[in-house]
């Protein structure tokens, strides 16, 4: 018997990965949040697998002891997690659950609300001489945080930022973040990217504040900061230029186009 913590993705079903619809097909037994992972993916096993669809309103002993029944039953379990499940997937204590009782398990990726939501934009979240980095982080609320990545800490590197869950501290964000990035800095804020209802404002940290509070997203949404949203003024990369040869393109070229056998 195994658990897979399989990453459903940001929303639309197709964003799921092959490997994680195979697995989601053969198993017995699916624990999934209503609310983060649309009835749409689990649609191709409604009627061969056991659904338990409101995980969010119980507690990890509750999820704890679906698993173990399961264990016992001798039944593969999959456990959808929204996004990608090893970031804010609450994966961590689910895990070290599991390996306290010896049950196996597994980690299927998946499609992260930051990429999904870089599509959405139609934007590359690394631009040459503009940002190299991105930092994916959390508003700090109720979970504890190192001192040393709270978010003033991670803005004076002035990397691109993508904050999650923290759509309904905005206000607080933007002062903190405004005396490293300038009231200019452009920022996108994405609600339920790649969902039916999907919808996104950009602004700059000076009036973003009012155009989340327009659009009243209060939760699911995403927080992106950083120049590399809105400038045309970035150098091409490496990687395709005519006089920088590398082990695939040297310097001298074939006499003629390589091609591909079939």
């Amino acid at each position: 018997m195994t658990v897979y913590f399989i990453g459903a993705g940001p929303g639309d079903p197709e964003l799921m990965t092959l490997k994680g619809q195979s697995v989601l097909e053969r198993c017995p037994i699916v624990l999934y949040a209503g609310s983060l992972v649309p009835r749409e993916v689990v649609e191709s096993v409604e009627s061969t697998a056991e659904l338990i669809v409101d995980t969010a309103a119980i507690d990890l002993e509750e999820i704890s002891a679906h698993i173990e029944q399961a264990h016992k039953d001798g039944k593969d379990v999959a456990r959808l997690q929204s996004g990608d499940p090893s970031l804010y997937g609450a994966i961590g204590e689910q895990i070290r659950r599991l390996e306290q009782l010896g049950i196996d398990y597994e980690i299927i990726p998946g499609v992260s609300a930051v990429a999904a939501s870089a599509a959405y934009l139609g934007k590359e979240l690394t631009l040459s001489g503009v940002s190299q980095t991105l930092i994916m982080t959390r508003y700090e609320g109720k979970t504890p945080f190192p001192e040393g990545e709270r978010l003033p800490q991670l803005a004076k590197s002035g990397a691109t930022l993508a904050i999650h869950l923290g759509v309904t501290r905005i206000h607080k964000i933007v002062e903190e973040l405004i005396p490293h990035y300038g009231e200019d800095c452009p920022v996108a804020v994405c609600y339920r990217t790649s969902w039916p209802d999907q919808d996104k404002v950009m602004g700059t940290l000076k009036d973003i504040v009012v155009k989340v509070r327009e659009k009243k997203f209060a939760r699911t949404a995403l927080i992106l900061v950083g120049h590399v949203l809105d400038t045309d003024e970035f150098a091409d990369s490496y990687l395709y230029a005519k006089d920088k040869a590398h082990v695939f393109r040297p310097k001298v070229k074939p006499a003629s186009p390589r091609k591909i056998k079939r």
